[in-house]
């Protein structure tokens, strides 16, 4: 995606929100915890927003929460999921946008494919829990941490 192409991206988001707010009361993501044979995670970098975070994206109409973090791991990730994602845990993400919420799935078992996405992705990678990038959004390394220690999970993202 060209730098441009980025900016633009930037500018129009908040103006794609508040239409989805007038269409939609609610909104529902799903990400997923990967975790491959070595017990590290995928993270991903978007190129419209900073930092570092879990795969995953917004659940589209006539989909499945599970079929749509299937789909968005193979689209930034080039995770093929083997088998059926586990559900972890479900958060209210309304401090970054009204009546949004996002499920949180675990993936271990998957084949590595290409990525589908173009110009959405400008890094996939793999970290130690224990050590993870700086920039690692604060919801990310707060489902990662509950989900090493077994605590129960904080309701909101």
């Amino acid at each position: 995606m060209s730098a441009l192409k980025r900016r633009l991206y930037r500018l129009l988001l908040p103006a794609y929100r508040v239409a989805m707010r007038q269409v939609r009361g609610l909104t529902l993501g799903a990400r997923a915890i990967v975790l491959d044979g070595e017990g590290r995670v995928l993270l991903i970098e978007h190129s419209y927003t900073p930092g570092w975070h879990l795969p995953g994206g917004g659940v589209e109409s006539g989909e499945t929460t599970e079929e749509a973090v299937i789909r968005e791991l193979e689209e930034e990730g080039g995770i093929r999921v083997e088998g059926r994602p586990v559900l972890l845990s479900i958060h209210s993400n309304g401090a970054s946008f009204k009546g949004d919420h996002v499920l949180l799935f675990r993936v271990e078992t998957f084949t590595a494919v290409p990525a589908t996405s173009r110009g959405e992705i400008l890094r996939a990678e793999w970290f130690h829990p224990h050590d993870l990038p700086e920039g690692t959004v604060g919801g990310v390394r707060r489902r990662i941490a509950e989900m090493l220690d077994g605590g129960p999970p904080d309701l909101f993202w």
